[in-house]
C-alpha cells in the first residue's frame, strides 16, 4: 500500500526567499506540479515575507516542528548550512529530498544528478534513493566537460568560473546596482554585502567583513564535480572569481588531451554530454545569450597552436534557471 507521503501533493520549498527558490516555484507552477500544495519556509530572518503560491498570496514561514509533514518533495534552495540543519527532519517525514544548495552533495547516501549524467557514467537511474543533489551551474559544467573530454584521453583540466552577484541573492544584485550608480556619479560606494568594490571590478576574494566567501564557492564546485565524476574522469582544477555582472555563470577551460584528439571528436563528445554548441560567427556563449536557457552553452573548442594536445573552451549558463529546471525535471522523473 502506498504511504500517505507518496500520495500527498505537498511540496515544500525550504529557502523560498532565495532567487533560486523563487525560480524553482515558478517552474513548478508552470508544469505538472501546478496543482500542488506549496509550503514555503526559510530562515527566521526571511520569515514573514509576503509572496504568492498557486496564484494566491502566501507568507514564508520559519521551519518549525511539522513543517515537512506529509511532504512528497522537499527542495532545499537556501544555504548549505540551512540544508544540513533541517535535512534530518525532512527525511524523518519520508519526503524525497532534492537539494540545490550544495550542502549534501558529498554525502555517501546522496545521489548527485543532472541530465545526461547517468548516461555519461554508464549507470542506471536510481529512483529510490530518497536524497538527491542538483549541482550548481558551475558544478554541472565542470563534471560534464570532464566526462566528455575523458573520451579524448583527458590528462588535465583547469577551469575558471566567473561568478555573478546574483549568487549572493537580491542583496548582492542591489549592491552592484547601487555601486554602479555611485561610481558613475563620483560618490563613495557602499559595500555591506561584499565589503569591497564589485562594480567595474574583478576580484578573487571579497573583503574580510563579507559573509560571501569565494573560497567556499570554489570548494562547493569541487565537491559537486567530485561527487559527479567518481573515478570516471580526473577532477578539474577549479578557480572562481567575481565578475561585475548580475546574472549568468561564464567559464574558461584549458584541457590537456591526447595529441591524436581532433576537433570533431571533441565537439561530438561535448554535444553528447549535453552542451549546446555555439558555432563560430553566432552570438555567444555569454551571460546574455545564456539568460533563461536550461542548458549550458559552449563555444567550438579551439586548439592551442603552441601546445599540441591543448584545447581551450569558453561557455556560459544561467546560474539560476539551469539548476532550478534540472530539479523540476528530476522531480518529474521521480513522481
Amino acid at each position: 500500500m502506498p504511504s500517505p507521503e507518496r500520495e500527498s501533493n505537498r511540496i515544500v520549498i525550504a529557502g523560498a526567499s532565495s532567487l533560486l527558490g523563487a525560480e524553482l516555484k515558478t517552474l513548478l507552477e508552470e508544469g505538472r506540479f501546478a496543482a500542488s500544495d506549496f509550503r514555503l519556509v526559510d530562515e527566521e530572518t526571511a520569515a514573514g515575507t509576503l509572496t504568492e503560491a498557486g496564484g494566491e498570496p502566501a507568507v514564508i514561514q520559519p521551519v518549525e516542528e511539522g513543517s515537512f509533514e506529509r511532504a512528497r518533495f522537499v527542495f532545499f534552495t537556501g544555504s548549505g548550512e540551512f540544508t544540513r540543519r533541517n535535512l534530518a527532519e525532512a527525511t524523518r517525514a519520508s519526503a524525497t529530498v532534492i537539494d540545490l544548495s550544495g550542502g549534501i552533495a558529498g554525502d555517501a547516501k546522496t545521489v548527485v544528478w543532472f541530465p545526461k549524467l547517468d548516461a555519461l557514467l554508464g549507470r542506471e537511474f536510481k529512483k529510490t534513493a530518497g536524497t538527491y543533489a542538483i549541482p550548481s551551474a558551475a558544478g554541472m559544467a565542470a563534471a560534464a566537460l570532464a566526462l566528455a573530454l575523458a573520451k579524448s584521453g583527458l590528462r588535465r583540466l583547469v577551469m575558471t568560473f566567473f561568478q555573478p552577484v546574483s549568487e549572493a541573492g537580491r542583496r548582492g544584485i542591489e549592491e552592484l546596482e547601487s555601486q554602479t550608480g555611485e561610481l558613475l556619479t563620483f560618490q563613495g560606494v557602499g559595500q555591506p554585502v561584499f565589503d569591497t568594490q564589485v562594480a567595474f571590478n574583478m576580484v578573487d576574494r571579497f573583503g574580510p567583513g563579507s559573509a560571501q566567501k569565494l573560497d567556499a564557492i570554489r570548494e562547493r564546485v569541487r565537491q559537486e564535480a567530485k561527487a559527479c565524476l567518481g573515478k570516471k574522469a580526473a577532477i578539474p582544477a577549479i578557480q572562481v572569481v567575481h565578475a561585475p555582472v548580475f546574472y549568468g555563470t561564464a567559464f574558461a577551460a584549458c584541457a590537456e588531451l591526447e595529441e591524436s584528439a581532433d576537433a570533431d571528436k571533441i565537439l561530438n563528445a561535448c554535444q553528447e554530454a549535453g552542451f549546446a554548441m555555439i558555432k563560430d560567427g553566432d552570438a555567444g556563449p555569454s551571460n546574455v545569450t545564456a539568460a533563461g536557457e536550461k542548458i549550458i552553452q559552449l563555444a567550438v573548442p579551439q586548439a592551442d597552436g603552441s601546445q599540441p594536445g591543448t584545447w581551450w573552451f569558453w561557455g556560459a549558463a544561467d546560474n539560476i534557471r539551469l539548476p532550478a529546471a534540472n530539479a523540476v525535471r528530476l522531480a518529474e522523473m521521480l513522481a
